[in-house]
């Protein structure tokens, strides 16, 4: 099942693809979706990020290239930015990067989960740019500096419920038309669960918290004016431009 959010006349609306459009619902974290009987067309609907978090973590060093185990660290909720919105782009602090994420959406409550349970509190997961000021993370081992910056953490387009093996994604980034990166999140050293587990062992989780994790292999540095396209397979593409 396919879950986004949307702008509309009324307001911001969750709704779920069916039949050709979306199909608004109450409250897309129930265990039984509400649907309210309103639809929007496709070909006029404004994709927001699929959920507004509370809490955005990244997982670092989780790839092929790092000696040491995971480590979280939060990104702020002002980097969050739609399908579409401009990635504004620090000036003047060397490389700037895009990195693809798979990220995972968490459906319910999750605290102190086990590799047994942690994806039962998943709702579905999602496409993660997770732009990054690559040479500030020397200077600033807390990655505020590293992390932040306008429109810096775009998601979408949407939340797939249906994916069967979170450890079996590819993920492609492709600036103007040229493929960049390729690899998946078979390239991961730690799966989702033990991310999860890792996670929820220090903070407790909530419905709509984003869980990136970890970009294996799937970065590209960016210059104004590129457009940025990160695909996972299974999922959908996620589309920026880069000012």
């Amino acid at each position: 099942m396919r879950i986004a959010r949307l702008q509309t006349a009324v307001g911001t609306r969750h709704a779920v693809w069916r039949d050709g459009g979306w199909h608004h619902v109450e409250d897309p974290f129930a265990d039984v979706l509400s649907f309210t009987g309103d639809t929007t067309p496709a070909e006029s609907a404004k994709l927001l990020a699929p959920v507004r978090p509370a809490a955005i973590v990244g997982i670092g060093h989780n790839d092929t290239d790092h000696p040491l185990p995971v480590q979280a660290w939060h990104k702020s909720l002002h980097t969050l930015a739609n399908p579409g919105d401009p990635i504004r782009i620090t000036r003047g602090i060397g490389t700037v990067n895009v990195e693809g994420e798979l990220a995972a959406v968490i459906g319910k409550r999750a605290a102190h989960l086990t590799t047994d349970n942690a994806r039962d509190h998943v709702l579905g997961y999602t496409v993660a740019n997770d732009v990054t000021n690559a040479d500030l993370g020397q200077a600033d081992e807390r990655l505020f500096q590293a992390k932040a910056g306008t429109n810096y953490t775009p998601l979408g387009p949407w939340i797939e419920t249906d994916i069967k093996d979170p450890e079996n994604v590819s993920i492609t980034v492709t600036i103007n038309g040229q493929p960049k990166a390729k690899s998946g999140s078979f390239n991961l050293p730690s799966s989702v669960a033990d991310c999860l587990v890792y996670v929820t062992r220090w903070m407790t989780l909530e419905p709509g918290d984003i869980v990136m994790t970890g970009a294996p292999g799937t970065c590209a540095d960016v210059q104004p004016g590129d457009r940025v396209d990160i695909t996972l397979g299974g999922i959908g593409t996620l589309t920026n431009s880069v000012v």
